[in-house]
């Protein structure tokens, strides 16, 4: 099992199987525009620069499940994405990532890597999950966790 089974919709509406990116590390976070940690898409651009000729790509998955902190429509949380933090790595169309609606990747990533004391739901914006090169979940890693602080953990995947 893997995550490459799985598909999502862009933020211009387009299917994309994650076997896309077969063979690179991901970061996958779910993200928001209007939260407290909404600044780690600086990071994360960062992280994605910075390391993406070496095989890594960050995927970022707006949700509006936590506090309705991403209220606005595809275009315009991609416009807000570049116009503020200059996001060049690929983001997705809004996802619900618990409850009933979840999308089935967030499924499989948190019954693959549970949080703190075994839960598996998703407790916030900006919760991650590192990726290896073979689409297996390595780590879960908390809102509260700055992107820069998964440089080590990403260097020992690429």
């Amino acid at each position: 099992m893997s995550i490459y089974k799985y598909t999502a919709a862009t933020l211009a509406g387009e299917d994309v199987s994650l076997e896309t990116w077969r063979g690179r590390v991901l970061l996958v976070v779910n993200t928001a525009s209007a939260c407290g940690f909404t600044p780690q898409y600086a990071g994360l651009e960062a992280l994605y620069r910075k390391y993406e000729p070496q095989g890594l790509t960050v995927l970022g998955f707006p949700c509006n499940q936590f506090g309705a902190q991403e209220p606005g429509n595809e275009i315009q949380i991609g416009a807000f994405c570049k116009k503020n933090y200059g996001v060049t790595f690929p983001l997705f169309a809004k996802v619900d990532v618990k409850g009933a609606n979840a999308h089935p990747l967030f499924l499989y990533l948190t019954q693959a890597k549970p949080g703190l004391l075994g839960t598996e739901a998703i407790k916030w914006n900006f919760t991650k999950f590192l990726i290896d090169r073979n689409g297996n979940p390595i780590a879960r890693y908390a809102p509260q966790t700055k992107p820069e602080d998964l440089e080590e953990p990403i260097k020992e995947l690429i």
